[in-house]
């Protein structure tokens, strides 16, 4: 399942805002259309396109990821080949609408859902890994989108990557996605069922019962505020870091080691998830982004560029990461999708603001500065949020009848971390007005 994830989130590609950037010049010259109204199509495309998370995350609890998967290949691919026939600003503005919504937000999150269905003790691992593949080659696109579009011209590119979608995301959700481990006769982490360890019923907490909790908000928070700053500071970054005396290309080439430094942070944090509490993880990637922000006011060529860039492509791979493979360790699986969508929701949006706001306060100051320490200090005030509120406990499992015999462990986070304990502050259990959900929802039909 780790390798069908993978390939799933390398596949949003088209729909990210790397892979896009490679046609803004073609099809300004092409179309007449100003780059302005690009970006403003870009921005509407952007908020329409997270509007709809939430109802991807309401299919993926009900429907289960195979068809939801399916679904999505099928719409992301006919998306980009009528992107291919544009002639007009408004024909832009819907296919950008689909691009962000398939792509970026809806493909991403049923390719992450999937893998935190599937594990339990390995899930942060198994994260890390679908996260760092993805993200690798996401950032590859760009490159081969280039030369393609140099080769043939930008509408042949849409169309290539349509074909592609349809090609390789509908035939792996069909063949090769499964909705739970139970339909293969398995447990998560892909132990096998046995009369003293039959499949267990989900556990969870519902959206409601989520958003209750001071967890919930914090990394949602974390993830909002990473979006909007490392895709402002990734959309103004030739002309910040110019700004600070680096040449184009070397500005340019700066997204190199922020790259790197994404995918070794996916890694490192996939792999901690498991094992550290997450409050003290959520305050590390953004204490990350606070000083990434505060060294670009100062930022020089050479090794400090490159320091620069290694603080803000961690943050955002990290706090990414983070929140996939916490949320079903606090929150579980019964609800994972529904839950997972507002969350998605709120980091697609976030990316449409960042660029506009440092537009705003580089022309009233003349500079970058005071958009960078400004921006500062909002990872900063999560960080300390984060440090201060408790992290929730998973609602009890029902207690087994004698027909039931013993009670198999359940698909969350156990009370007791098998890995090594960390020392950490007491821990508050969260108190609900309502009474906790039960386990068990209705299964999607096995493929």
């Amino acid at each position: 399942m780790v390798g069908v994830s993978a390939v799933a989130l390398a596949a949003t590609a088209p729909g990210q805002t790397a892979a896009i950037s490679a046609f803004i010049d073609p099809m300004t010259e092409n179309l007449g259309i100003s780059r302005s109204a690009i970006s403003t199509a870009y921005l509407i495309g952007t908020l329409i396109g997270a509007a709809a998370m939430p109802l991807v995350g309401r299919a993926l609890d009900r429907f289960g990821t195979r068809a939801t998967m399916a679904v999505i290949g099928a719409v992301f691919g006919t998306v980009l080949l009528g992107l291919a026939a544009v002639s007009g600003l408004v024909g832009l503005t819907a296919g950008f609408v689909g691009v962000r919504m398939a792509g970026q937000g809806a493909l991403g999150l049923t390719a992450t859902t999937a893998v935190a269905v599937w594990f339990t003790r390995r899930r942060g691992l198994a994260l890390g890994l679908v996260s760092a593949t993805g993200a690798a080659c996401i950032s590859l696109a760009p490159i081969g989108l280039e030369a393609l579009i140099s080769a043939t011209s930008w509408r042949t590119a849409w169309a290539v990557e349509g074909v592609a979608v349809w090609l390789i995301v509908v035939p792996l959700a069909l063949f090769g996605v499964r909705n739970d481990p139970a339909s293969l006769g398995q447990r998560p982490d892909g132990e096998q069922v046995t009369d003293a360890a039959a499949p267990a019923a989900p556990v969870g907490r519902t959206l409601g019962e989520a958003v209750r909790t001071p967890f919930f908000w914090v990394v949602v928070s974390g993830v909002a505020v990473s979006g909007m700053l490392s895709t402002a500071v990734a959309f103004h970054q030739i002309d910040l870091l110019g700004e600070r005396g680096l040449s184009a290309g070397a500005a340019a080439a700066n997204f190199l080691p922020q790259t790197v430094a994404s995918l070794l942070a996916t890694l490192a944090i996939g792999a901690l998830v498991d094992r550290v509490n997450s409050r003290w993880l959520t305050s590390a990637c953004m204490l990350a982004l606070t000083a990434g922000l505060l060294w670009g006011t100062s930022v020089d060529p050479g090794w400090s560029a490159i320091g620069f860039g290694v603080l803000i492509g961690a943050s955002g791979g990290a706090i990414r990461t983070l929140e996939a493979g916490a949320f079903p360790r606090y929150f579980g699986t019964t609800h994972l999708g529904t839950i997972r969508g507002v969350v998605a929701a709120v980091s697609v949006g976030s990316t449409a603001f960042g660029p506009v706001a440092f537009a705003v306060v580089h022309d009233a100051t003349d500079g970058y500065g005071a958009a960078l320490l400004g921006g500062a200090a909002l990872p900063l005030l999560v960080a300390l949020a984060a440090l201060v509120l408790p992290t929730p406990t998973l609602p009890a499992p029902p207690a087994p009848t004698p027909e039931d015999g013993p009670m198999p462990p359940v698909d969350a986070a156990p009370t007791v971390d098998p890995l090594p304990p960390v020392d950490d502050s007491p821990v508050v259990t969260e108190e609900f007005g309502s009474a906790p959900a039960t386990a068990g929802r209705p299964q999607a039909e096995p493929g």
